[in-house]
């Protein structure tokens, strides 16, 4: 591990979650926008609920193709420093542009490239705590950097209500872009050391990119990660697209309330993915998975106190509970790949479970938008049922994972990590 003091680590998992909530606030900027009558006219996408889920997954389908195969690339290189300056100014880039789309079908197409500019974010800040975090305490600064996603979300809704209809829907692109160039790319070049992996190490060959690929690829218990990956983010993608749509077209919601309410679940799963990071360091590795089984079920049953309830009250504290539960597994899957991967791969393995787990949920927002469309438009809870669905996956996952021989060797890796410390 590169030798640099505690308080720069840190200082860096904190220019991550700041990065990593800028992230947000960007990626739910369209679920918003379908909610105002200006953007619609614009891209003419009144009353088709397919369409408007299409503008959140094409954008994920190119973030989970980049984090796939760019994310390999960036490892072997370019590091993760470089990777995340060159990823901010893309991403920069066409956020600024995006407005300037003449029609729906740029639009996607940008939509598309932004998603790709973002991909490889949480590979390469699982990447930056990897080298500079023994694994016996990578809980905490996954979580923290990790609730940069609930953080942007609670923030993010409120935020884009208020520059939407205070301002106008170009405005909210441009402020975004913004954000990246002033305050993200500041935070990389000033916080996050430059790979000690990718230094260290002399010119690079498309051998070694490969080399680094398919030893993500042989992961002992990665098809298990994968698949709480991908239901993990079909729950994320599938509630904060249709959430504002949920509150405002289904429950009556005015637009101030819609704001304040759609952020009120992601504020309280910031503390609860503090509170699962806690406990990862704190509970044998054979139990890891186990956070999983309590923590997808506790959602499910959230979410159908939710869709089943007219009480405002009880349908505020269901969103609430079900993003509270669905939080504490946040930092769960990153330690599951830093201890489960070798160490050469880290970030392609992350790549690959993260890409193929958007890209796979990328179509959860159209697929909701669907269900919503043959039950009525304005029902829009009968597509929050795939949710249900995803949660339950993952407590199944959570409880079978424990029984299989991939949980020796978190057993394993993590008792190599400790010797290794205590020997130097």
């Amino acid at each position: 591990m590169k030798k640099v003091s505690l308080q720069k680590r840190w200082l860096g998992v904190l220019a991550l979650l700041i990065i990593v909530i800028i992230a947000y606030i960007d990626r739910i900027n369209v679920s918003v926008l379908i909610t105002n009558n200006d953007f619609l006219t614009t891209f003419e996408l009144h009353d088709d609920r397919i369409l408007q889920g299409q503008l959140m997954t094409i954008f994920l389908i190119g973030y989970g193709l980049s984090a796939f195969f760019i994310t390999p690339i960036f490892e072997t290189f370019l590091g993760y420093r470089r990777g995340l300056i060159f990823s901010i100014l893309l991403w920069a880039i066409f956020t600024a542009i995006s407005p300037l789309a003449g029609s729906i079908f740029i639009l996607l197409i940008f939509r598309a490239i932004l998603g790709g500019s973002e991909g490889p974010l949480f590979s390469l800040k699982t990447m930056y705590i990897n080298e500079h975090f023994n694994s016996h305490e990578r809980g905490k600064p996954n979580a923290v950097s990790s609730m940069g996603v609930s953080i942007g979300l609670s923030i993010g809704f409120p935020i884009i209500t208020f520059l939407i209809y205070q301002f106008s829907w170009v405005s909210s692109f441009y402020i975004l872009s913004a954000l990246n160039i002033l305050i993200g790319l500041p935070l990389v070049l000033f916080f996050i050391q430059p790979s000690n992996h990718h230094q260290n190490k002399g010119k690079k060959s498309v051998k070694q990119l490969t080399n680094t690929f398919t030893t993500a690829l042989k992961t002992p218990g990665l098809i298990w990660v994968l698949i709480i990956e991908v239901a993990t983010l079909s729950y994320l993608w599938g509630s904060s697209s249709w959430l504002p749509a949920y509150l405002l077209d289904e429950k009556g919601f005015s637009i101030k309330q819609m704001g304040i309410v759609s952020s009120l679940p992601f504020i309280f799963s910031v503390l609860s993915k503090f509170l699962g990071g806690y406990i990862i360091d704190r509970i044998a590795n054979k139990n890891m998975t186990m956070i999983f089984f309590v923590g997808g079920l506790a959602t499910a049953l959230s979410i159908i106190l939710t869709i089943t309830s007219n009480n405002i009250i009880i349908i505020i504290l269901g969103l609430i509970l079900a993003n509270g539960f669905w939080g504490i597994q946040g930092a769960a899957i990153p330690t599951l790949v830093q201890h489960l991967s070798d160490p050469t791969s880290v970030g392609s393995t992350y790549g690959i479970i993260n890409g193929l787990g958007n890209f796979i949920s990328a179509f959860i927002p159209a697929i909701m938008g669907y269900i919503i469309t043959l039950n009525g438009n304005d029902n829009i809870s009968s597509g929050f049922y795939v949710l249900i669905g995803t949660q339950l996956v993952i407590a199944i996952c959570g409880l079978l994972f424990t029984k299989t021989k991939h949980v020796a060797v978190l057993e394993h890796n993590m008792t190599n990590s400790i010797a290794t410390k205590t020997s130097h």
